[in-house]
């Protein structure tokens, strides 16, 4: 019979232990990891409940919407200035960007060759006059004769006719006078308006032809306004009544309507409008305005945060709506109709009850069936 030794009995049995420690503490390794692991799975729950901007919806029978409608402001006169008459130019008084006033000289001809024609026209004048004054003596004379019956009634009828010529002959040469007059002022180009020379087409020592544009004034004092209007919206306005138009800058003016053209334009199918701007505006020629118009709606419907509509399904559009789930509400999409938009908001309706509330913004962050908790009212 085999004998064991003592010792190895001992380290067996120190090995047994071992093994029951390493297992307890294996055990309770295990439950530690699984109890974090259950208060992680709640923590992740609790967080997945994110805080959304919500806003109840309140729905409208009819609304109020403002339309914006845009147009151009131009001045109201532009001219294209040239000679009435072909020469060369002497001088151009005005350069591109210049202001002028009524009546100012812009731009003068050579008009030396119209200097000595205006002469000869005088001397014409002064030759027909002397004829004049003879044929006057002469006929007095031929009177007389006639009387004492010296000569016939035909030299007086003579004389009569030579005088008349001479008469005929004066207000010839006064009226090439006149013309020659004419001419060399209108070779002197004024403006016919205040404004602002805008372009400058010739300079000094160019030949110009009868009516070719050499310099373009803009009227600065008087501007207007043109916009397209639909019929419908053209029908309800009032000539000399007052609207207001938004610049590009921000800007609010109120203009007046003068006219409103009656007409349909075959292209723009619109009606044209025409409004004065008053002159103490700060405003250019060439700027861009928007007719602002308010009119009512008639489509119940509610007003929503254009950050609330998200794309749905073929092309229409969505909101998300807060449905209560328990303690907390989950993200539904809501089919929706746009019937108006005006900056950053839209008159909406569709799938959505009234006083139900919806996402706000930050569409893009969320996800259907997401749980969620609405942080204000609206």
């Amino acid at each position: 019979m085999t004998r064991v030794k003592s010792g190895s009995g001992k380290g067996f049995a120190l090995t047994v232990a071992a093994i029951a420690v390493f297992v307890i503490v294996a055990v309770i390794a295990v439950s530690a990891l699984r109890g974090s692991g259950a208060n992680a799975d709640g923590d992740a729950r609790q967080i997945e409940i994110i805080p959304v901007p919500a806003t109840p919806v309140r729905y409208e029978d009819q609304t109020r919407i403002r339309a914006l409608f845009p147009g151009l402001i131009t001045a109201r006169r532009q001219s294209a200035l040239g000679f009435p008459s072909g020469g060369q130019i002497a001088e151009i008084l005005v350069d591109v960007g210049d202001r002028v006033e009524r009546g100012q000289p812009l731009a003068r001809l050579d008009t030396r060759a119209l200097q000595a024609q205006l002469q000869a026209a005088r001397a014409d004048i002064r030759v027909a006059q002397a004829q004049s004054d003879l044929a006057e003596v002469t006929l007095n004379r031929q009177q007389s004769l006639v009387e004492r019956e010296h000569v016939s009634g035909q030299s007086l009828d003579e004389a009569q006719a030579s005088y008349d010529a001479a008469l005929a002959r004066i207000q010839s040469a006064q009226a090439v006078h006149e013309t020659l007059d004419v001419q060399i002022e209108l070779a002197t180009l004024t403006a016919p308006f205040a404004g602002v020379i805008t372009n400058r087409s010739f300079d000094e020592g160019a030949s110009v032809g009868a009516g070719a544009p050499v310099l373009t004034l803009v009227e600065s004092a008087a501007l207007e306004l043109r916009v397209g209007l639909p019929s419908a919206d053209a029908s309800r306005l009032s000539v000399g009544e007052t609207y207001e138009v938004e610049l590009n800058s921000g800007e609010r003016l109120s203009v007046t309507l003068r006219a409103i053209t009656q007409v349909i334009e075959t292209r723009e199918r619109t009606v044209s409008a025409v409004f004065d701007v008053p002159a103490s505006a700060t405003v250019s020629s060439g700027s861009v305005a928007r007719l602002l118009l308010d009119h009512a709606l008639e489509d119940r419907g509610f007003w929503a945060s254009a950050g609330a509509l998200t794309e749905g399904r073929r092309g229409m559009w969505s909101v998300y709506a807060l449905t209560p789930s328990g303690e907390h509400y989950v993200l539904e999409p809501r089919p929706v109709e746009i019937l108006h938009s005006e900056g950053d908001r839209v008159y909406l309706r569709g799938a959505v009850d009234d006083g139900q509330r919806i996402l706000t913004t930050g569409v893009h962050r969320v996800a259907p069936g997401q749980p969620v908790r609405p942080v204000s009212e609206g």
